[in-house]
């Protein structure tokens, strides 16, 4: 455990302790079941729910327990092809799994021949880092000798992907084959997929089309139970000598219908205030976080169509929109034909600003929502 606390406890960011996660026992157990008994998971939930809070809480736990273990962590969100993918894996894999200089160099020299990775050593601590120049002839024999690095581990190794759905947005093809090929042979190793683009990652897992196919356990979380969550942020504020009254906290997790990221954000701002919360200072928060983004949003929504545009703010208006394609939704925002409707809702889909939720079509951003029925 880290021994610096942070200054405010309601991370936005990273993880840094037990102390400073939420509740989730259930969901910990589980995943932990999985990996220690040798199945591969699928996690599966949207962006800003909790997923890589869980991960990195389930590592530290597994740390704790065995500290001989090793865990990885990689978010392949901003890669774009197999190049990326490679570069991004075997950087996060060399330099760490092991401990001792001479046995890195030695792991190095033995299974990585398809390119020479460059080494240099931290002046401070000795710690080699590695840099690397993949050539694209050389990426799917550097892809095999990492996975024939990994496994020639003398030790457990615990491996989280992030994002995992954007390989079957990459142009080469076949890469979900290949992955596949390479990691059923790794008895040492056990691997959390992790996705927040429910349909491609069901179709990844779930089709008997697909190489994944039946090859992973999978589980999907939902929001913080809201009287753990009360139970949570309560300490903090009442550590502080501050009050935070138990339906104070339901109006705001209602308010993002317990999207945990959102409600992180908005306690750390009203930790930061040193003063007791009631529904006004709510409200003074929001519109502080929405303010500071105006620039950000405006810029967003220039992005889109006219016929986006107007979409977006008709569901933002809503809410929730079960059936966003009916003729009552369509008069009443004055929108144009279903057909129009359809083909700007799958762009704003596919762009990440409207989620399909199991109640209906939100706006993904919860903060963007608010600013967006600003506007109207």
């Amino acid at each position: 455990m880290n021994a610096i606390k942070p200054n405010n406890p309601f991370l936005i960011a990273g993880y840094y302790s037990p102390e400073y996660f939420c509740d989730r026992q259930k969901e910990t157990e589980t995943i932990i079941s999985a990996l220690e008994n040798g199945r591969n998971l699928s996690l599966i939930a949207p962006r800003r729910i909790g997923k890589t809070g869980l991960i990195k809480h389930v590592f530290y736990t597994l740390k704790q327990k065995n500290p001989d273990i090793s865990t990885f962590y990689l978010d392949i969100y901003s890669t774009h092809c197999l190049g990326d993918f490679v570069k991004l894996f075997t950087s996060t894999i060399l330099g760490n799994l092991d401990t001792e200089p001479e046995k890195i160099l030695a792991g190095i020299g033995k299974f990585i021949r398809s390119c020479r990775p460059a080494v240099t050593f931290d002046e401070l601590s000795g710690v080699p880092k590695i840099s690397l120049d993949i050539s694209p002839e050389q990426e799917e024999p550097t892809l095999k000798e990492i996975f024939d690095y990994l496994a020639s581990a003398d030790k457990r190794c615990y491996i989280a992907i992030d994002e995992f759905q954007q390989i079957s947005q990459y142009p080469e093809k076949g890469i979900e084959a290949l992955l596949r090929s390479y990691i059923q042979f790794l008895p040492n190793v056990n691997f959390i997929f992790a996705g927040s683009r429910q349909s491609l990652m069901q179709e990844m897992f779930v089709s008997s089309k697909r190489p994944f196919y039946q090859s992973t356990q999978i589980m999907s979380i939902g929001s913080i139970d809201c009287e753990e969550y009360t139970l949570f942020a309560q300490k903090f504020f009442s550590q502080r000598g501050t009050k935070l009254h138990a339906d104070i906290f339901k109006k705001l997790y209602d308010k993002f219908d317990g999207q945990t990221w959102y409600i992180q954000y908005l306690l750390n701002r009203l930790y930061s205030y040193g003063r007791d919360v009631d529904a006004e200072l709510i409200e003074y928060a929001t519109a502080e976080i929405i303010s500071e983004m105006e620039y950000l949003y405006a810029e967003l929504l220039k992005t889109c169509s006219p016929g986006q545009a107007k979409l977006l703010k008709a569901v933002a208006a809503e809410n929730c929109v079960a059936e966003p394609l009916s003729g009552d939704f369509i008069s009443r925002y004055k929108l144009k034909a279903a057909s129009s409707v359809s083909s700007a809702l799958n762009k704003l889909i596919e762009n990440e600003l409207i989620y399909k939720s199991p109640e209906g079509y939100i706006v993904y951003d919860r903060f963007f929502e608010r600013w967006l029925k600003s506007q109207q």
